[in-house]
C-alpha cells in the first residue's frame, strides 16, 4: 500500500504567530486530522522557519524521541538536562525526552531564519533517563545512516527500533534502496525534487509505504534533491 501525503495537503499552524512558519505532515497542536494523526512509531514531522532571534521558549515534554534536522541557519538549543549546542545545515540533533525534560529551540542567529526539520518518535521504553546527542552533517554519497537503535555507522542511538536515512542527488543522479515488507517506511523530500516510479515529488511531498518489497528507486529532480527515509517497525 503506498500513501501520498503531498506538501500543500499539510496543515498549518499556530495561527497569529509571526516568528513562526509551520508545516504538520501529522496532528500537532491547534492542526488535527483524524486520518493523519502519525505513521507507526513515527508521530510528527513540522516543517518549521523560525525569524532570526525568535524561537521556542522553555517547555516540558516526556516520553518522546525528538529529532532537529537543520536544512538552513542554525537553531540552539538548551535543557534541563544540561545539554546544550548549536547544529547547523546537514547536523541532526536528538533530545530523548525520558522521564521529563524541559528544553527550548531559538534560532542562533539574529541576522538570518533557520529551516528545520522537527521529528517526534514514539520510544520502546518509557521514564528513562533524558539524553541529547547530535550527528555532524556529511556529504558522503549514498545512503546515509542518521539514527539507529544501537548506533551503527556513526548514527546517533535512538530509542527506538527504526532508522533514519538521507539521500542527497544530484540532477538525474539515481540511488536504490530494498524494502523489506516486514517494515513500513515514510519518504520525505527535505529539499529540491526527486522523481519515483515515474513520479515527480517536490519540497515537503511524502510518500507512505506499508507492505511493501522490492527496490525503491529515487532519481535526483532538475536541481536535485535531499529526501529522509524512516524505517519503521510494522506493529
Amino acid at each position: 500500500m503506498i500513501l501520498q501525503r503531498p506538501a500543500a495537503s499539510r496543515g498549518r499552524g499556530p495561527a497569529g504567530v509571526e516568528w513562526l512558519d509551520s508545516r504538520h505532515s501529522f496532528s500537532f497542536g491547534q492542526y488535527y486530522d483524524p486520518q493523519w494523526m502519525g505513521f507507526g512509531v513515527l508521530r510528527v514531522i513540522n516543517e518549521d522557519r523560525v525569524a532570526p532571534g525568535a524561537g521556542f521558549a522553555p517547555h516540558r515534554h516526556a516520553n518522546m524521541e525528538i529529532l532537529s534536522y537543520v536544512l538552513s541557519g542554525k537553531l540552539a538549543h538548551r535543557d534541563s538536562s544540561g545539554a546544550e549546542g548549536v547544529i547547523g545545515p546537514g547536523e541532526l540533533q536528538w533530545m530523548s525526552a525520558g522521564h521529563g525534560v524541559a528544553h527550548s529551540e531559538y534560532n542562533g542567529s539574529r541576522d538570518e531564519p533557520v529551516h528545520f526539520l522537527q521529528i517526534w518518535i514514539q520510544p520502546d521504553r518509557v521514564n528513562a533517563p533524558p539524553a541529547y546527542a547530535h550527528r555532524p552533517a556529511s556529504d558522503a554519497p549514498g545512503w546515509q545512516l542518521l539514527a539507529s537503535p544501537d548506533g551503527a555507522a556513526g548514527s546517533i542511538a535512538i530509542r527506538q527500533q527504526a532508522r533514519l536515512y538521507r539521500l542527497a542527488l544530484q540532477a538525474g543522479e539515481e540511488a536504490a534502496f530494498d524494502l523489506d515488507a516486514a517494515e513500513r517506511y515514510w519518504l520525505h523530500v527535505a529539499r529540491g525534487g526527486v522523481e519515483s516510479g515515474g513520479q515527480a515529488l517536490g519540497a515537503g511531498d511524502a510518500v507512505g509505504l506499508v507492505d511493501e518489497e522490492g527496490g525503491l528507486v529515487l532519481a535526483g529532480g532538475a536541481d536535485g534533491g535531499e529526501v529522509l527515509l524512516f524505517e519503521l517497525p510494522a506493529a
